[in-house]
């Protein structure tokens, strides 16, 4: 179990608190999911910076895990912070929607281009309550694992998480879990919700 002081930060040895208030939204009242990435970079400073970001309002998570395993509470874990992007219909993965509801989902992404619609259809799944709908920004913590994303030295997809980031990944994840009391099967890699390059998070094990 973790320490959560009343600001919504943890306290405990393993975790650096190392918060940006400029990825912080507003409040969040109830945490049903936890969701993976990967950063797209090989250092966390990268990350670091890109929350710092003045020019604009960044994206960002909750928790930030290096490639060494150290692991970073970068916003209150009672602040939403956007970290899920372009949602995908949860009764369509899984093959649940009524003859309505999958009938309205397909007209939202039968939209041109394409992108339209898939942003169409998520503002559409955020409007649901969970679990009808995937844990959204709203309602789930963000971890990000530091990793190179698809496309540098002609890679093809995210590099594998570290040892050290699989140890830290899975304490991490046991440890919100428990405190935080989110079922194991609302557990999710990026791309499985998202739209997002599905070697994101691909190799993260829990």
């Amino acid at each position: 179990m973790l320490y959560i002081t009343r600001e919504g930060h943890v306290d405990a040895e393993r975790i650096t608190v190392k918060i940006f208030p400029r990825i912080e939204r507003g409040e969040m009242s109830a945490v049903n999911g936890i969701v993976v990435h990967q950063t797209g970079g090989s250092k966390a400073a990268g990350a670091f910076a890109s929350y710092s970001d003045k020019e604009q309002i960044p994206n960002g998570a909750h928790f930030l895990i290096d490639k060494d395993g150290s692991i970073y509470q970068t916003a209150s874990l009672y602040r939403v912070t956007n970290h899920v992007g372009i949602m995908q219909s949860r009764c369509m993965i899984n093959q649940k929607c009524t003859p309505t509801e999958l009938k309205h989902a397909r007209s939202l992404l039968a939209q041109k281009p394409f992108s339209k619609g898939a942003k169409a259809l998520s503002r559409h799944e955020e409007k649901k309550t969970w679990p009808d709908r995937f844990p959204s920004n709203a309602d789930s913590i963000g971890i990000e694992c530091v990793g190179e994303s698809p496309g540098e030295r002609g890679r093809e997809g995210f590099v594998p998480l570290t040892d050290a980031q699989q140890n830290s990944l899975k304490w991490l994840i046991k440890q919100l879990v428990e405190t935080l009391n989110v079922s194991m099967s609302e557990i999710y890699r990026h791309p499985e919700i998202a739209r997002k390059n599905a070697t994101e998070a691909s190799t993260a094990k829990w």
